[in-house]
């Protein structure tokens, strides 16, 4: 331990802005680092912040791109020649869906999440709105309670529809169960639609919410207030307050991609074939 490194062990995370429960070396930056330095032990001494801007909890996929982009950093910063085919076998050992953020762009998932096969989406003619209650939905209480069902169509061929479609056929699983215990969660979603989205719903397992819309963000959030919670107040813009958070400037294909995923993701697990 010196001035210059802050612990006494080859690793150290500090976690900024948003607290996450839980001891750091459980989390998937520290496990990604672990990982690596099994393999390669000429990886030097790293301390990490991490600066948390995902809300957790969140069905966003925050901790598993944590994950994912700690071994790309790792690959970059000492130069390990990893593939991306091979940093993927490693993000697999992380979690199912953290080879998506390897890639990092949409895709059609099969296996367990890992076997991803890039598709084309382009949604640069829509806003994205992206409403976080405070409200968690822990990731592993969503899963024991989720009753999947087989789809009559695959997704795959949902999103190349036109966008005005994807209300009755693109359905989240986890809608079903999350919404009967949180009630607020399936409000935001009508609210949104209200307002005049032309597609919303839960982002994985919750409890965000996001929606595409022809209209700017800046006249989402003049629009939407908190009167579904009763109390009139606007939402915060980053902190998560009762109303919720409204994130801006998330990447739509990122995001749509990865919700794609998750369905995908959950179904496989359940062991139905699309």
């Amino acid at each position: 331990m010196d001035r210059e490194f802050p612990a006494s062990g080859h690793f150290s995370l500090s976690v900024l802005n948003i607290g996450i429960e839980g001891d750091t070396d459980n989390n998937l930056v520290a496990r990604a680092y672990n990982l690596l330095a099994k393999d390669f032990p000429q990886m030097g001494r790293v301390h990490a912040h991490l600066f948390k801007a995902i809300p957790t909890q969140a069905g966003m996929g925050g901790g598993s791109s944590d994950g994912a982009y700690m071994l790309r950093l790792l690959n970059d910063m000492f130069g390990l020649g990893l593939s991306r085919e091979q940093m993927m076998g490693y993000a697999v050992r992380l979690g199912a869906d953290c080879p998506f953020f390897i890639m990092d762009g949409p895709a059609y998932a099969e296996g367990i999440g890992e076997q991803l096969t890039p598709i084309e989406l382009n949604m640069g003619d829509y806003k994205l709105a992206i409403v976080k209650p405070d409200i968690p939905v822990p990731t592993r209480e969503a899963f024991a309670l989720i009753k999947p069902h087989k789809p009559q169509k695959n997704c795959l061929t949902i999103v190349k529809q036109p966008i005005e479609t994807w209300r009755d056929e693109l359905v989240n699983d986890f809608e079903q169960s999350v919404f009967a215990l949180h009630p607020e969660i399936a409000a935001v979603k009508e609210r949104l639609y209200d307002m005049g989205a032309v597609y919303a719903a839960m982002s994985g397992s919750g409890s965000a919410v996001f929606a595409f819309f022809r209209k700017t963000l800046g006249e989402f959030h003049f629009a939407y207030t908190a009167d579904i919670y009763g109390d009139n107040r606007q939402p915060e813009v980053k902190d998560g307050g009762k109303a919720g958070s409204l994130l801006k400037g998330i990447n739509l294909t990122f995001v749509l991609g990865f919700m794609i995923l998750v369905v995908l993701w959950m179904l496989l697990l359940k062991g139905i074939r699309i």
